[in-house]
């Protein structure tokens, strides 16, 4: 018997057992459980079953009423947790995890066991506020550990021990890179930081979601400068409040610190710049890298504002486009960490958008038993289960419509997800192969038009020569990363330009509006942009 074979017999043994808080079911259909007064009476069996265990009920699905092993097929399992949320809400609770197990099914076809684990207690308000921090800085300067040291409140160990909070894959834990976003959160009620032991657990991610009033979530980039795309995609992609720029008290201001600087403000976002690993160095280090932040954000036309000196209020009440404060930390030694988290607490929302739902996608995966999930941050509007949407462009320029089965947040579930909110979707109507980043979900109702080209004001930041008609950078707006071609108003740019260009998407369509800002790169080149009419005339 397997481990997880072992904890799905024990779930069994268990409810044999105690009865009261476990039910077996086989399977749930929305045709008989949905219906006439069967459904209130199965959540009243729910709730029944809720207050017998405290608060907490088990519900194991693909079993026969005397816990034998039975299996059903992939489809029914979902449908069955499909009806299972809407009972669990009708009783003022919510699905809190789900496990499944492989069993032969009907017909000797693949089948599946489930265990859910339903709570009651309300889910995360949508009038909770929730600030998205994106964190940018050079490889080795601390931005993951500082992350780690936050959400954790543990001291790191010198050697990047809480880094490992927020690398998941392999080669990123042997390296000590990360070369993917990576997402944390951390949260506060009535004033006071909540923290998790562990940010690998997602018990640990839902319960910081579900206990806190204010959320604060991390879009943790990547430091090294082969992955400065992924940067790029995630300061570009993410509705982002305000970015967070590390700067190692060791090392200094580099190269790549410029370039995410450029980035950050370049899409006009307000930024706090944190100089880490201060443990390292002597009191004039410390003052000489300081001096050097200052000097470079003065050199970029930006006015810096050293907390120490002028206090977490002015920070609060300064921060802009124009200001950056800016906190020397330690993630060895603590010092700092009790002011960030001063100024998190209190950093106001920026102002969202509350139109018509939208969200670009930035991951996909897959949940068995749940199905296709798409990933990605609300740009605007509210989503809600159940609601019909639109999902593409496709590569031919056309869009799916689908059914939003449920929504997660940092592992929690959540009945809504409005603007600003990191969440993921599970969807029904297509398969995850069929989804890809750049693509955007839309109100069923919506009429999207996608282009493959549009026209866009442009800046170009650096180049070693003139842009000229055929230029090919990759274009990151939102999550869309594609080979755009350039053609100049006026033939060509040149380093230091501002010009009008048009830009056609190399493969595919997409969804582009007007106002949208988006980053241009190749190579050492780079730029940014604005879209001003997607519809340019031939």
């Amino acid at each position: 018997m397997s481990p997880d074979r072992a904890v799905l017999r024990d779930a069994i043994e268990h409810g044999e057992r105690e009865g009261g808080s476990v039910e077996f079911k086989e399977r749930l259909t929305r045709a008989d459980h949905l219906h006439g007064g069967r459904m209130e009476s199965l959540a009243a069996q729910l709730r029944h079953r809720v207050l017998s265990g405290d608060g907490e009920a088990t519900y194991v699905v693909g079993v026969t009423d005397s816990g034998g092993i039975a299996g059903i097929s992939h489809d029914a399992f979902s449908e069955s947790m499909d009806v299972l949320s809407l009972l669990a809400e009708e009783a003022s609770a919510h699905i809190h995890d789900v496990q499944t197990w492989g069993a032969d099914g009907p017909d000797g076809e693949d089948g599946l066991v489930g265990v859910a684990t339903l709570r009651t207690g309300s889910m995360l308000r949508t009038d909770d506020e929730h600030v998205v921090i994106g964190t940018a800085g050079h490889v080795d300067h601390g931005k993951s550990t500082l992350v780690g040291s936050l959400v954790t409140g543990q001291r790191d160990d010198g050697e990047g021990g809480t880094r490992g909070f927020l690398d998941v894959q392999p080669h990123e834990v042997e390296r000590g890179l990360s070369a993917d976003l990576s997402y944390a959160v951390y949260g506060f009620r009535e004033g006071q930081p909540v923290r998790m032991d562990n940010p690998h657990r997602k018990a640990d991610r839902a319960g910081v979601v579900r206990e806190s009033d204010r959320l604060v979530s991390f879009v943790d980039t990547v430091g090294h400068e082969p992955w400065l795309r992924t940067t790029i995609r995630g300061l570009v992609g993410q509705k982002l409040d305000y970015g967070l720029l590390t700067v190692a008290a060791d090392d200094g201001p580099t190269k790549t610190t410029r370039e995410h600087l450029g980035v950050l403000l370049a899409t006009d976002l307000p930024t706090i710049v944190a100089i880490t690993k201060v443990d390292l160095v002597d009191d004039e280090r410390e003052r000489e890298v300081a001096r050097e932040v200052e000097r470079l954000l003065r050199d970029v036309g930006r006015t810096p504002l050293p907390v120490a000196r002028h206090g977490v209020n002015a920070a609060i009440e300064e921060i802009d486009e124009t200001v950056v404060p800016i906190l020397r930390t330690s993630a060895v030694t603590g010092r700092g960490l009790d002011t960030l988290d001063a100024v998190f607490e209190r950093l106001p929302k920026r102002a969202s958008d509350d139109g018509e739902f939208r969200m670009y996608i930035d991951r996909t995966y897959s949940i068995t038993g749940v199905g296709a999930v798409a990933s990605g941050t609300v740009k605007s509007g509210v989503v809600e289960a159940g609601d019909e949407l639109l999902l593409g462009p496709l590569a031919d320029g056309t869009f799916a419509e689908v059914e939003v089965r449920s929504i997660e947040m940092h592992y929690h579930r959540v009945e809504e997800a409005q603007s600003g909110r990191i969440v993921g979707i599970a969807l029904k109507g297509v398969r995850e192969a069929d989804i890809e980043r750049g693509m955007v979900l839309l109100p069923r109702e919506a009429d999207p038009e996608p282009v493959r080209e549009f026209e866009a004001d442009v800046m170009v930041l650096n180049h070693p020569t003139r842009i000229t008609t055929g230029y090919e950078p990759v274009v990151h707006l939102e999550t869309i990363s594609e080979a755009g071609v350039f053609t100049p108003s006026e033939g060509r740019l040149l380093p230091g330009d501002t010009g009008t260009t048009r830009v056609r998407f190399k493969f595919r369509p997409y969804l582009v509006e007007e106002g949208q800002r988006f980053v241009f790169r190749e190579g050492r080149s780079k730029g940014v942009g604005t879209v001003t009419d997607v519809t340019p005339a031939d």
